[in-house]
């Protein structure tokens, strides 16, 4: 995958936009037509203190709320930190929205430096996500931090 040029585009699909619902719609089906294997990207928006609320979305239909601490998500956001899961059915609390998903990456968004929501991408095959898309993925979520998320 060309991280580099999937973040351009991004970025000039999100410069100088003030909208955030917009920005996360066109970067979830941007993500899900440039990646490869995958059969849900999207986001979680921290709706309150201990609640991630769906947010924008490419995939199947998908749980409207997920508590800060269970699941992938959830998890994430609590721990402050990037997951990578290569087979989501030994996690343990997996909340399983689209039982065809095997592997799970999920990564916080922040503005000013708090979570604000998550990334989550998932996939129909195990082992789907490396430490390349880790790392493309996490300047992917830069390039939406940095246009101005309200």
């Amino acid at each position: 995958m060309d991280y580099k040029r999937l973040n351009d585009t991004l970025k000039s699909l999100t410069e100088g936009v003030p909208y955030r619902i917009a920005n996360l719609a066109n970067a979830s089906a941007l993500l899900y037509e440039a990646l490869d294997n995958i059969n849900w990207a999207g986001f979680y928006l921290l709706e309150r203190e201990n609640l991630l609320v769906l947010g924008p979305f490419q995939g199947k239909t998908a749980c409207i709320e997920i508590p800060v601490g269970k699941g992938v998500c959830g998890t994430a956001v609590a721990e402050n930190r990037i997951l990578r899961v290569d087979n989501v059915h030994e996690f343990p609390g997996h909340i399983a929205c689209d039982s065809a998903s095997r592997s799970e990456i999920v990564l916080p968004v922040r503005k000013d430096g708090k979570i604000i929501g998550v990334l989550d991408i998932e996939s129909p095959l195990f082992d789907r996500f490396s430490k390349e898309d880790e790392e493309g993925l996490a300047a992917f979520v830069d390039v939406l931090e940095n246009c101005g998320l309200a």
